[in-house]
């Protein structure tokens, strides 16, 4: 078999393997993150990314001396690292997104104003923007071009883009194409609502922030003080460690711990 013969066969069970995935709802939802976060991978190398990182930490923790049940915590954490770094690439995108999306309508508008069609404006924001915007604008022109009706373009671009801010947009642009009325009006005013509720979700973060340092305070201090505990006595925690009860009482304890992370993230995580 020849290298083009087997890149070819690799490449036809990757295609295969896609379209098996593709039909479980799960799978649809994890092409949405993919898509949303800007991730080069699909849902094939994602399952790879996964297992892969779910397998490391089981090993050592097996490799270690641990039990099978000890290991379960490892494979749940190390299988979950995928999804949380899409997680965290989406919601820098769209925080990105939404701190130059003010711009952007500026731009839209100035452009109407100089007699620009909308076509034509939107063409321009892609071109003058930075990323992520540049993309998404441009993406919405290139679907125009192609036939693709202005209303379907925008709801696409907000079903790849999760903004609450671009969402506002879309729909005080589509009521206007639905019901008449200045578009460079409501571009003006949807800039400045984008821009006061951006100010005050700094100000919410600013006055939580003590909130959620004690978050992480209260969440690493158990570890930091085991791991200093036992540098200061080494051979302290053994029973934690071999005792098989110690090993049950050692992982309530993290699972309570990672508990009061969440609980104490979600009182603080205030919605604007």
């Amino acid at each position: 078999m020849t290298i083009e013969d087997s890149a070819e066969c690799r490449s036809s069970h990757t295609v295969q393997l896609n379209a098996l995935l593709e039909r479980f709802r799960s799978v649809k939802q994890l092409e949405v993150l993919l898509t949303q976060a800007d991730s080069a991978m699909d849902s094939t190398r994602y399952a790879i990314a996964t297992l892969s990182t779910a397998a490391a930490p089981a090993i050592g923790v097996l490799l270690l001396g641990g039990t099978a049940p000890a290991a379960i915590p490892a494979v749940l954490g190390g299988g979950a690292i995928p999804y949380l770094w899409l997680r965290i690439q989406r919601r820098r995108r769209v925080d990105r997104f939404n701190t130059l999306l003010p711009d952007a309508i500026d731009l839209f508008a100035r452009c109407l104003r100089a007699s620009h069609s909308v076509a034509s404006a939107i063409e321009m924001v892609g071109e003058q923007s930075p990323e992520p915007l540049a993309a998404e604008f441009t993406q919405v022109f290139q679907q125009q071009r192609l036939g693709l009706p202005f209303r379907e373009a925008l709801v696409q671009m907000g079903e790849r883009m999760p903004s609450r801010d671009l969402h506002f947009l879309i729909t005080a642009i589509l009521v206007q194409k639905e019901t008449g009325g200045d578009l460079t009006e409501i571009l003006d005013r949807a800039a400045h609502v984008i821009r006061e509720r951006i100010q005050i979700e700094g100000e919410v973060r600013t006055r939580t922030a003590q909130g959620r340092l004690t978050g992480w305070i209260l969440s690493l201090l158990p570890v930091v003080m085991l791991v200093l505990i036992n540098l200061a006595n080494p051979g302290y925690s053994d029973v934690l460690l071999h005792d098989p009860q110690g090993r049950y009482w050692l992982d309530a304890g993290a699972g309570l711990i990672v508990a009061g992370g969440l609980i104490i993230r979600k009182i603080v995580d205030v919605r604007v």
